[in-house]
């Protein structure tokens, strides 16, 4: 007997090695890990800097950049060959510290040293061999700034790469142009502007010098290309010469001229002041060199469309058409909702973990919206299964490893990325002293326009307070009375940023033991502490903060002076963070906004189809007639081909017209397209708002008052009033009313101090919406892909 129960433990402890053996590994295979220190990290900021980093300071309350005129330029461009670019934006602000300088890897070169006093990473001496000397030290730079360089790339023959000219050996490809046939060789002009990389790229002539380009090539049409990601500023970014010739090898092949920054990559930065400051210079760098193009279309996807959006909006005058891929309308509206998933995600799993119905991935959709699918690949679910096994929670091990929501699969990290202080997955590219001291949030970065509470910290537009999570669920029959309750009581909200603790990554930050993880950040939610009988405490946004978003141009408001196509591939089914409801939320606003969407068009896609070029097409000939016709109006300038559509996995138009997206976001019968590619929802919806996903802080309504107007539908809550009452003693969302934080005033006259807020109508107790500091963020970069150089691309 005793022998057979050591042989049991032994084969269960050989079986447990080897499920830790086989977890390691897939751990290891599967998931990034944070980097480590490279060999010249950020050692020091400007002590003038350091003097005004938590000073308390007021939300923007100036115009709209819709109504402000631009400062005219004060730099001499073009820059030529060997010189140095502006490194002060135009009208963006100062420069904000620390700034981690990239690479560009077109040049072998370090920035240029603008200091010695330490400030910045250190530059090093070169060796004879051209080696760095990481032991001679000849100055430091804070700017990251590179002198303006060019050169030639040549095709490779049955290819879309790109060398260097001088690698070629008889393996040059061909292209036509203008019916002669020339090699295809390209112009790389790289350098910095506003301390960001830079890049322009135009078929060569061999009548032209290096230094002064012809352009006798060029079609005269201009492509900005945009790229995307979520970034909290603070670093430079990396250019490769692939990032502009291979992305966009056909339209270079057909004679355009393409121009890209990495101050227009929102990995980097989401500010779009200094994007639109940015792109407007490497554009009169261009013009400088080349000329006036015919006009200036606009290509890139996730954080690269919401640029184009908001550019549209805002009067850039960069973009004179818009090709958005996977666009949204903006990334500050999308906190509202991706700041809800994790808190209802640790409902689900945690909290409320022993109710067998949220098993079933697809019924969290009844509370969150976006899509589920109980048979997806969930990386999180095998690294949660070990960590408890190392742990000793075997309770944990009977729940599958399988399922995911869009929340799990698409949106998980981004929470901690852009509202925990503490948090920033390059953390270690500066030293410990400068990283410490560094508030890493998107409200951080914009601090400029959200403002700065009495603690230090940015504000925070995020807001929870009233939101009836499965309200729709609730009048639909999915959900109980109780459930509904349950959900409410226990859901919380997020602790302000001052109480916020560092992140618990387990495997991810390259740790074993011990077994640190919370993929929900739960140490950093307000919760319930006693099983939600005391209700768990919501967070009150900043009504400055949401002001100031909103007057700042970082919101969008449905203004649009040029053509947009929407154009995506529809991966609603592949749990995708870039979900079709993003269109029709842009379209919703355009005509809550200017009263129809009339100059924008939602093209989608099976995913092995990427109509891209069908979209330049259409764009050239719209942008030809406008030229041609210019007394007419953008719409009346439409071509005939213009139209709403989507395409099969062939590329064969399965439907078009101006119904084809119809559905239940207006109010109308199915469309043809709506019913191949329909749409899911965010929790905000299921919640009870509507499509245009654009209400940070609802106004209030008290409890007796919603009873009487029939928010919950059939649903008799009544008997329920008292504990709707200690959940929400504030008042629920009164969502028809709007956003309590848009200014009134938007596109009138110049801004007003912020109103108090005031408490909501109340039967039978007042309600109070007090100021206070909040939380949130979101936006395309997940705890899968922290550092990949993969993004929204149709391909």
């Amino acid at each position: 007997m005793k022998k057979a129960i050591q042989k049991t433990v032994v084969v269960s402890s050989l079986v447990t090695l080897l499920a830790l053996l086989v977890g390691g590994y897939y751990l290891n295979r599967s998931l990034p890990r944070l980097p480590g220190q490279p060999q010249a990290p950020v050692l020091a900021v400007p002590d003038v800097y350091n003097a005004s980093l938590r000073q308390v300071a007021e939300a923007y309350q100036g115009l709209h950049p819709r109504l402000l005129d631009r400062p005219a330029e004060t730099f001499d461009f073009p820059i030529a060959l060997g010189d140095i670019g502006p490194s002060e934006p135009l009208f963006a602000g100062a420069n904000q510290y620390p700034f981690l300088c990239g690479e560009d890897r077109s040049r072998k070169t370090q920035p240029e040293v603008d200091n010695h006093d330490g400030v910045g990473i250190p530059i090093f001496a070169r060796t004879e061999s051209k080696r760095k000397n990481r032991h001679l030290v000849i100055g430091y730079s804070q700017d990251c700034l590179h002198r303006t360089q060019a050169a030639y790339y040549y095709n490779r023959r049955g290819t879309l790469n790109f060398f260097p000219l001088e690698q070629a050996q008889g393996d040059i490809a061909k292209v036509v142009v203008d019916g002669r046939e020339i090699d295809f060789i390209v112009r790389l002009e790289t350098g910095t502007i506003n301390r960001f990389f830079y890049a322009i790229a135009v078929l060569s002539s061999p009548d032209e010098a290096l230094e002064t380009p012809s352009g006798s090539y060029w079609n005269q049409r201009l492509i900005y290309m945009f790229r995307g990601g979520v970034g909290v500023g603070k670093r430079q970014g990396n250019f490769s010469p692939k990032d502009v010739l291979k992305r966009r090898y056909e339209q270079i092949k057909s004679g355009y001229a393409v121009v890209y920054s990495t101050g227009n990559q929102t990995s980097n930065h989401y500010n779009i002041w200094l994007a639109e400051d940015t792109a407007a210079r490497v554009k009169r760098q261009f013009v400088g060199l080349y000329g006036e193009p015919l006009y200036t279309v606009g290509i890139g996807g996730s954080g690269g469309a919401i640029q184009q959006y908001l550019f549209a909006q805002n009067k850039a005058g960069v973009l004179d058409a818009a090709i958005a891929l996977y666009a949204y309308p903006d990334m500050v509206s999308q906190t509202i909702y991706v700041m809800d998933c994790e808190l209802l995600e640790y409902f689900f799993d945690v909290t409320d973990g022993a109710n067998r119905t949220w098993r079933r991935w697809e019924n969290r959709s009844w509370i969150e919206g976006v899509s589920a699918n109980s048979k997806a690949e969930n990386k999180y679910g095998t690294m949660k299964w070990f960590a408890a096994l190392l742990n000793g929670d075997f309770s944990a091990l009977s729940r599958g490893r399988r399922g995911a929501t869009e929340c799990v699969k698409g949106w998980r990290g981004l929470t901690p990325l852009v509202h925990n202080p503490n948090f920033v997955h390059f953390k270690a590219s500066y030293l410990p002293a400068v990283a410490e001291q560094t508030h890493w949030t998107h409200w951080e970065d914009l601090k400029r326009f959200y403002g700065v509470n009495e603690s230090g910290f940015a504000n925070s537009t995020w807001d929870n307070i009233g939101v009836q999570y499965g309200l729709e669920a609730l009048r639909s029959g999915k959900i109980s009375a109780d459930d509904f309750l349950r959900l409410n009581a226990q859901v919380g909200s997020w602790k302000p940023a001052e109480e916020m603790e560092q992140e618990q990554f387990w495997f991810i930050d390259g740790e074993l033991l011990p077994v640190n993880l919370s993929v929900w950040s739960h140490q950093n939610m307000q919760l319930s502490s006693d099983g939600g009988e005391t209700p768990a405490a919501r967070t009150r946004g900043s009504l400055a903060a949401i002001n100031g978003a909103y007057r700042s141009g970082h919101v969008f408001i449905g203004r649009a002076d040029i053509p947009i196509i929407d154009l995506r591939h529809y991966l609603d089914d592949d749990l995708d963070m870039h979900h079709a409801t993003a269109s029709f939320a842009a379209r919703k606003r355009l005509v809550e906004g200017q009263g129809h969407a009339d100059n924008q068009l939602i093209w989608m896609s099976h995913k092995a189809y990427a109509p891209e070029p069908e979209a330049f097409a259409v764009m050239d000939r719209w942008m030809l007639n406008q030229l041609k016709y210019p007394y007419r109006s953008m719409v009346e300038n439409k071509p005939v081909q213009a139209v709403d559509q989507c395409f099969d996995k062939r590329g064969q138009v399965i439907a078009a017209g101006d119904s084809v997206w119809d559905g239940d976001w207006n109010d109308r019968p199915t469309g043809a397209c709506m019913a191949v590619y329909p749409r899911n929802k965010t929790s905000r919806e299921m919640a009870g708002a509507g499509v245009t996903g654009d209400i940070f802080k609802c106004h209030l309504q008290s409890v007796d008052a919603a009873i009487s107007a029939g928010v919950y539908g059939d649903i008799d809550m009544t008997a329920y009033r008292d504990r709707l009452l200690s959940i929400f003693p504030d008042g629920v969302c009164d969502f028809s009313r709007g956003d309590k934080g848009r200014p009134d005033n938007l596109l009138g006259m110049v801004g007003q101090v912020v109103e108090a807020e005031q408490p909501a109508p109340a039967a039978e107790k007042p309600a109070s919406d007090g100021e206070a500091a909040g939380k949130a963020a979101g936006g395309p970069i997940t705890l899968s892909k922290l550092e990949s150089e993969e993004e929204a691309e149709l391909r």
